[in-house]
């Protein structure tokens, strides 16, 4: 199908980036995808609605013969991400041990390691790391207790002493690393997700319900040909419950107006859907995936540490449909070294650069996968990965 007017759907994984970073970003990339395909684009000033937490902005694109118009809407929930970020250090790091401790205890921790062994040590590291700074700080309060009892100082001083030393060389290290592990943002994404997965986010649940009317209500009204719900890592357990509940709204999503897809990128799925108290999460899977009218696409790839590849989004959360009862999803594996310069293999190394890659403009011709022309570009979604030549 050739597509003409196209709405764009995007929700963010856990990243604390708000409207700016992201309209600054799809800005920059929009125009080096431009330059790489030879295309002429404009992209329009970005318009916020505080009350839907929306921020949309449109998009021209002209290609050899074809001109498409885009509208890009960003459904957030940065704001929320922001808040989980301030949370108490000490609360961060037992969630960590306790959310651990449970996945090793109900079988999830044992089911992710089996999926991919690389996430799971990925999640697993940030646990190491800061039990290696107890230990350091551990050491430097015996160290420092040891000193004071040496020069003749009452025990229970000595104790005092080694318990700040103690104490104190633990948060200056933890402190001075923060910048290059993230060790604190990577406890708040795993302790979301628990609370997600066990129904304790009752915050998280209502902005999805508001952002869906949002959507259903856009679907409904747009002149577009083509509609791609787009998320990235952990948005992609968002955006599965979001369609899950626009079906529920309207059972009959995607049959007449526009084509309605879901385009998942570099999805982290089964942080949520392999928790054990997850069941309305796999029923969400399993009505997305016997949706007739809705066309998704999972694009995962080995080069991205933080996703899960080679992996069946239904088959692996245990849901059995007959063959003719699954329609989605279509799971596109790529190549991330594919769309990047010759000589650039060791930048799977650098695991956040490479799980962002699915969001960055293409830097050779030729791949399949291309978010900028996905967005933008006059073919739709289905016929893209049905038919990549």
């Amino acid at each position: 199908m050739e597509v003409r007017k196209r709405l764009v759907v995007y929700i963010q994984g856990f990243d604390p980036r708000g409207l700016k970073e992201y309209y600054n970003f799809f800005h920059r990339e929009f125009g080096r995808a431009c330059t790489l395909n030879g295309l002429t684009g404009e992209v329009g000033s970005p318009r916020e609605s505080a009350k839907r937490f929306t921020a949309e902005w449109d998009i021209s694109t002209e290609g050899d013969g074809w001109k498409v118009d885009s509208r890009f809407m960003f459904l957030r929930w940065d704001d929320i991400i922001q808040d989980d970020l301030a949370r108490a250090v000490w609360w961060k790091i037992v969630q960590l041990y306790r959310t651990i401790g449970v996945a090793i205890l109900n079988g999830a921790f044992r089911r992710m390691l089996r999926a991919s062994w690389r996430f799971t040590l990925f999640a697993v590291l940030p646990l190491a790391v800061i039990t290696a700074w107890i230990f350091f700080g551990t050491f430097f309060g015996i160290l420092c207790m040891n000193l004071v009892t040496l020069m003749g100082a009452p025990e229970l001083a000595a104790k005092i002493v080694g318990s700040v030393t103690g104490l104190g060389g633990f948060a200056s290290i933890l402190w001075l690393t923060e910048p290059m592990t993230g060790l604190m943002q990577r406890c708040d994404a795993a302790a979301t997700a628990d609370q997600i997965a066990n129904h304790k986010r009752k915050d998280i649940e209502q902005r999805v319900d508001t952002l869906m009317r949002t959507v259903v209500d856009a679907v409904h009204t747009t002149k577009a040909d083509e509609v791609v719900i787009a998320a990235h890592g952990l948005g992609a357990a968002l955006a599965i419950d979001l369609v899950g509940r626009a079906l529920i709204r309207d059972p009959h999503l995607g049959e007449e107006g526009p084509r309605v897809a879901l385009l998942t990128l570099g999805a982290n799925l089964p942080v949520v859907g392999f928790d054990p108290e997850a069941g309305w999460f796999r029923n969400r899977l399993r009505q997305v995936a016997t949706a007739p009218h809705i066309d998704w696409v999972d694009i995962q790839s080995r080069d991205d540490a933080l996703n899960f590849c080679p992996f069946d989004p239904v088959a692996a959360h245990d849901i059995v449909l007959e063959v003719d009862e699954r329609k989605n999803p279509k799971v596109v594996a790529i190549s991330l070294r594919d769309l990047w310069k010759g000589g650039s293999g060791l930048r799977r190394w650098r695991l956040i650069e490479a799980h962002f890659q699915y969001l960055r403009a293409n830097e050779r011709l030729g791949p399949v996968y291309d978010f900028y022309l996905i967005c933008c570009g006059p073919l739709d979604l289905k016929s893209r990965f049905a038919k990549p030549q």
